[in-house]
């Protein structure tokens, strides 16, 4: 790695965790195509890297929602009792069954272009009549696993998507932007530990990038921390539209990579 592609990804790492760290989401995402097309990663190895730069990244904004008391609690615990076995089953698929990119994209599009409106609208339009509540323990469980799996195939820690139909369902981000973070450092951890196991069983680039993903964490590490120093200044609203917007953001680039 040269030094010039270590400072693109610690930038690149710092300035997405800067606007995603505020709504549960570490950026990791928006990361990955960076990672493909401009740092030059191969499939599958970008996912496992992914997943480091979920690891070192993390702590970050953990420690700044620690120190203001909202780390913790029964929702932190039921996403990651679904999210860590999830991606274990995510990875074993990603590497001995479906190593292309494209259905991925496409996955992830397909997943995230209709939350980010659905989320717009309830927070612009609340229903009438009602307010939708927490889902049932056994529901976010499962909810929770699904996600762990998707996130073990492509990279992700699971808060991109968690947190957009946690909070459509009513939850406040102050609430679920913790738990989300804390769901998707723990799944990393286990997802890239997967990765290095599976590595020495199977062929091809499956091994972490390790000094990039280390460097692109750094930057997610600063950029993550100040996000979430950032998160109380900003009203419930405006978070809700904002983690819509990553929603769509991520699904619209996601559905334009995967066109042929």
């Amino acid at each position: 790695m040269t030094w010039s592609t270590g400072l693109l990804g610690f930038a690149a790492g710092l300035l997405i965790s800067v606007a995603t760290a505020p709504v549960g989401v570490s950026g990791a995402m928006f990361l990955l195509p960076v990672q493909l097309s401009v740092l030059g990663v191969p499939s599958p190895a970008v996912t496992p890297t992914n997943l480091l730069f979920n690891v070192v990244a993390g702590p970050g904004p953990l420690l700044r929602y620690r120190k203001a008391g909202r780390l913790g609690g029964p929702l932190a615990r039921l996403l990651v009792a679904g999210t860590a076995p999830g991606v274990v089953i995510g990875a074993v698929i990603r590497v001995f069954a479906v190593p292309g990119p494209r259905i991925f994209r496409l996955l992830i599009a397909a997943l995230l272009l209709p939350l980010g409106p659905w989320l717009w609208l309830r927070t612009l339009r609340p229903p009438h009549g009602h307010r939708a509540g927490q889902p049932s323990h056994r529901t976010t469980t499962a909810l929770a696993l699904v996600v762990g799996v998707v996130g073990g195939i492509y990279g992700i820690g699971g808060g991109s998507l968690l947190g957009p139909i946690l909070v459509g369902r009513g939850m406040p981000v102050a609430t679920v932007a913790p738990a989300a973070l804390a769901s998707t450092f723990v799944t990393s951890v286990v997802g890239a530990a997967t990765y290095a196991l599976l590595s020495s069983t199977a062929t091809g680039d499956i091994a972490p990038h390790w000094l990039l993903g280390l460097t692109c964490g750094l930057g997610g590490l600063v950029g993550g921390y100040l996000g979430a120093r950032l998160q109380p200044r900003l009203p419930e609203n405006a978070l809700r539209l904002l983690l819509g917007a990553v929603a769509a953001g991520i699904g619209a680039l996601y559905g334009v990579q995967a066109l042929p």
